[in-house]
This record gives C-alpha cells, sequence and structure tokens, in this order.
C-alpha cells in the first residue's frame, strides 16, 4: 500500500549553529507542529523519517530540531527540502473542510450542472485562496475561494459546485 504525505512546510534556512532549521509553514495552524513526534523529509527525490527533537516559533517560521542534527553544516543540507507528515498523523477535518490536496483535478461545474473545467492550482492570497479553473481550449478562470462562489465540494465524488460572479466569463 502506498503511504500518502501531507506537505506541511519548506525548509528555507537554518537557525543558529546547533542544527536547527527554518521551516516555512504550508499548513493554516502552525501549532499543529507541537503534536509532531516525527517527520518526513523529501530531499533530492527521496523521503527520509527524521525524529523531532524540538519545535520552537520564530516570526513567520517554524523552527524545527531532529535528532541526529546537531551542527549548522549538516542542518545545510536540508535547505530546499519539503517537510511531510503522514495521512495518519494529519489533524481530522471538521464538517465542511477538507484538505488543499484534495481540490486538485477537481471537476467544477455551475449552478445549472455545466461543466467548467478542472482545477489546476490554487493560488493563496492572504485574503482568501483562489482556484485556477483550467478549461479546454480556453483561458484559465480564477474563482475566489468564497461561501458566494463556492457552492458544495463533494470530496468523495471529485465534483465542485460554483456560482460565478456576474461577469467573470
Amino acid at each position: 500500500m502506498e503511504v500518502k504525505y501531507f506537505t506541511v512546510g519548506n525548509i528555507v534556512n537554518t537557525q543558529g549553529i546547533k542544527g536547527e532549521m527554518r521551516i516555512m509553514p504550508t499548513v493554516d495552524d502552525i501549532n499543529r507542529f507541537k503534536l509532531l513526534k516525527k517527520v518526513y523529509i523529501e530531499q533530492r527525490g527521496s523521503i527520509g523519517e527524521y525524529d523531532v527533537e524540538g519545535i520552537r516559533f520564530h516570526k513567520q517560521f517554524v523552527l524545527i530540531k531532529l535528532k541526529g542534527i546537531n551542527d549548522m553544516t549538516t542542518a545545510e543540507t536540508f535547505k530546499g527540502s519539503i517537510v511531510k507528515i503522514t495521512e495518519d498523523m494529519a489533524i481530522p477535518c471538521e464538517e465542511n473542510e477538507y484538505y488543499i490536496r484534495d481540490l486538485y483535478d477537481m471537476k467544477v461545474v455551475e449552478e445549472d450542472g455545466s461543466e467548467l473545467g478542472i482545477i489546476g492550482d490554487i493560488l493563496f492570497t492572504g485574503a482568501n485562496d483562489v482556484y485556477v479553473i483550467k478549461r479546454k481550449g480556453e483561458k484559465d478562470v480564477l474563482i475566489p475561494a468564497i461561501h458566494e462562489c463556492i457552492l458544495n465540494v463533494d470530496i468523495e465524488n471529485k465534483i465542485m459546485t460554483v456560482r460565478l460572479p456576474e461577469g467573470l466569463l
């Protein structure tokens, strides 16, 4: 059975001389890092498992100390790597919540049932996410991820029903 991973951040630099690393988190709630006992780090196409020795926060970064990484030189080799967790380590979704990864390649239909395209990308703007809808032979459509536009998300059947703001097309 293939292990499914969630990306929770990117290692962007080292912190100090004792092997700590700076992670730019890619999750909504960085406090979830405090719960991690281990992480998986993807670098150069392979994934390794590492035990977490410590987690703390500085500005917008998560600072992580991994067991066995005790100096800045070793920590530097992790720069540019992706920090992941396994699916069973993820916080379960609440009602009407879903994981971002489940939205990619989802079919998007308008409220009248006409097919618009598929979600090809998601832009994280700060105010709200924006879904990039790829359409065959036509320009992409950008739909804001707000309740007025997103009417229903059916994860099981991979279909999102939307109401387009007037003049969007």
